[in-house]
């Protein structure tokens, strides 16, 4: 965080906000790190779960299935939501353009570092537009939203929902086109978040942001979750590197 002229800058793994400094807008940023923290630590633990099942350690496709099948959507959906929040904070009264550019920037070489590692680990499931890919995705278009009305972002979500309704995973499409969602058979990954209908969360939190412009918020903030939130994409990048080895060590320490 910089102070400059009154304001304060404020950076996250979706993108950035600056504001007044006053109770209200310091009370959304903090919200919004506590947030991205929390839904950090659910995906930490969905993974830890998924890492389990590649050991052999939990059934195959446990995470595939009931509860976890939920949990993994709601955490994506979440992610993605925070983003848009975060684009509305960053750029409502106006595109910062020098901002996000850098953002996106590290966004697009976070994404790409994610596909080349994936590819290289699992070369048949990798990841070529996940999490990170879908809210880079998301951004360079959402940012277009965020200085306008809430109601242009309302019907951005409703005509993504609608397309996905008539035509989700439904055409006879290009390999190439396998990440807008609308294909009917996509080549399998270790983690896919499509196009549509995933964009759909970003636009409704841009919305939600611009509607809801106060929140009720503590006057202390577990500091451990303001540090992953506002760590969150280097916390995405180095977790599952760190539990598959501690994984790993903990299977070659036991006895067999």
């Amino acid at each position: 965080m910089r102070a400059k002229r009154g304001h304060v800058s404020v950076e996250g793994s979706s993108g950035f906000a600056r504001a007044g400094i006053d109770g209200t807008t310091s009370a959304r940023i903090a919200g919004l790190d506590v947030a991205r923290g929390v839904a950090i630590l659910a995906m930490i633990a969905f993974h830890f779960v998924r890492d389990l099942e590649l050991f052999g350690i939990v059934a195959p496709g446990t995470t595939l299935t009931g509860g976890w099948a939920i949990a993994a959507r709601l955490i994506a959906g979440s992610f993605l939501f925070l983003s848009g929040v975060s684009l509305a904070l960053a750029h409502g009264r106006g595109i910062r353009w020098r901002a996000f550019l850098r953002r996106v920037g590290v966004l697009a070489v976070a994404a790409a570092l994610v596909t080349g590692a994936s590819y290289l680990a699992m070369p048949d499931r990798f990841i070529y537009f996940g999490i990170l890919h879908a809210i880079l995705l998301g951004s360079l278009i959402g940012v277009l939203f965020a200085p306008r009305p809430a109601t242009l972002s309302v019907l951005a979500a409703g005509a993504i929902l609608l397309l996905w309704w008539g035509f989700g995973r439904a055409l006879d499409l290009p390999g190439w086109l396998d990440w807008t969602g609308l294909a009917t058979s996509p080549r399998p990954a270790l983690d896919q978040i499509p196009a549509l209908p995933w964009l759909a969360p970003v636009f409704i939190g841009l919305a939600s942001a611009k509607i809801v412009q106060s929140l009720p918020s503590p006057g202390w903030h577990p500091p451990a979750l303001i540090w992953l939130g506002r760590h969150s994409l280097l916390v995405y990048l180095v977790h599952q590197p760190l539990l598959i080895a501690a994984i790993w060590i903990v299977i070659r320490l036991l006895p067999s």
